[in-house]
């Protein structure tokens, strides 16, 4: 079997539509797929299996809706390190705020690139005096989403 880390997975035509079942409903029984993709239960799910060993689906998980839970503002943040030698101890830093749920290391004017989940523009001035306390941060600059038009998963 193919290390998807390393190579590209051939997904054939059931693959996909088992894949695509599970990324609109990863709840979505066995059986329903089954009758939906014209394969036995069994046989989906060592497809699924085979699947997940290979890497290509990595994990089944429920989305919360953050603005049902009272996060309302969604920011993105560019972060300025002083030195790139400070970057692992700023991510291990970062580990620590709940609120940062993406953080990517990036080419251009940010060393780092997050997004951040916050109640509201005061809860985000919290964040933003924690991330600016971080050793090495120069300084941030921050991006406010008025609205998500797509949220989707890669389609293959």
């Amino acid at each position: 079997m193919k290390s998807a880390i390393n190579s590209s997975y051939h997904l054939d035509s059931v693959d996909k539509e088992i894949i695509y079942m599970l990324m609109d409903n990863a709840k979505t029984s066995l059986a329903h797929i089954s009758k939906n993709v014209g394969i036995s239960t069994t046989a989906v799910h060592q497809r699924i299996k085979k699947l997940e060993q290979a890497g290509v689906i990595e994990n089944s998980i429920s989305f919360l809706n953050p603005r049902k839970i009272g996060y309302k503002v969604v920011s993105y943040i560019g972060v300025f390190l002083d030195q790139p030698s400070y970057y692992h101890d700023a991510v291990k830093a970062l580990k620590e705020v709940n609120e940062v749920v993406e953080a990517h290391y990036t080419t251009g004017n940010y060393t780092i690139f997050l997004k951040v989940l916050c109640r509201d523009n005061d809860h985000l001035m919290e964040i933003l005096n924690k991330l600016q306390k971080l050793k090495g941060v120069t300084r941030t600059e921050t991006f406010i989403s008025l609205e998500q038009s797509i949220n989707r998963q890669l389609k293959v």
